[in-house]
């Protein structure tokens, strides 16, 4: 080996890691988040620090420091036929909202422990991605839903008709379903059958809770699993950022967004 060869590797061997402050924050904000966030959203985070980093060097950071975030599964599905009124597709994809309570989706899903099922209906407001009201059951019974809309309903103005969306769901199609939207002067939406597309934000916020939860976690029984899942939708609500939002949570985008 060359004398100027030899001297070159020492100096390099002996310099400190650049990037080892940058290592330590992504690190940081990857545990903080328990694994939530990909590169995107610790860039994101990194950026709102004032540290200008490129989207590319984070993802190569996180790939030295094997920080991979959680994967998506599949989910709980009600229908049972053409049972019960179907409502129009009033949404029709159409998934952007220009202020709050315009547009909501709700659907049900369901998770299990030791051969036992919790079941979680959530509405969203598409105007933020916020989770305005929520209720779990051990059974898929309707009141779960009531209790459910009373909630949502309970966060509107006088002036507040939104659509809500759906899909065909045995819960959505019946009578005391629809005379509480028609009570609250609410407008029905439902997806068409055998299409997840036309509630693809209810499909993705189940999809995010149970990647980020529910799949790498263990529960000694549905009481541990509830409690889990009300901090987790807090903390979505109030912490987790989303990058449409302009790397602001939910509740804060409503926030910031709403008039003085």
């Amino acid at each position: 080996m060359a004398r100027s060869t030899f001297y070159y590797q020492q100096k390099v061997l002996q310099q400190a890691d650049k990037y080892a402050d940058l290592k330590r924050r992504i690190r940081t904000v990857f545990d903080k988040n328990k694994g939530r966030y990909g590169y995107r959203r610790v860039t994101a985070v990194v950026r709102q620090e004032g540290n200008q980093i490129n989207h590319k060097t984070v993802q190569r950071l996180m790939g030295e420091l094997h920080l991979k975030s959680c994967v998506r599964i599949k989910k709980y599905r009600a229908y049972k036929g053409q049972l019960g009124h179907v409502a129009d597709n009033v949404l029709a994809r159409n998934f952007d909202a220009v202020r709050p309570n315009e547009k909501w989706v709700t659907d049900v899903t369901e998770f299990k422990v030791s051969g036992q099922k919790l079941y979680l209906s959530p509405v969203m407001d598409l105007y933020n991605g916020e989770i305005v009201a929520y209720e779990m059951a051990r059974r898929p019974l309707f009141n779960m839903v009531e209790s459910m809309l009373r909630k949502a309903f309970g966060r509107l103005k006088s002036t507040d008709k939104p659509i809500l969306h759906s899909d065909q769901g045995w819960q959505y199609k019946m009578p005391n379903y629809r005379r509480y939207l028609m009570e609250q002067e609410i407008t029905p939406s439902m997806s068409r059958k055998g299409n997840c597309y036309d509630n693809a934000a209810m499909e993705s916020f189940f999809g995010t809770l149970k990647a980020e939860y529910y799949h790498i976690n263990e529960f000694r029984d549905l009481d541990e699993l509830q409690a889990g899942i009300k901090e987790y939708i807090r903390y979505y609500n109030h912490d987790r950022i989303k990058l449409k939002l302009g790397g602001l949570s939910p509740v804060d985008f409503r926030v910031q967004s709403s008039p003085a």
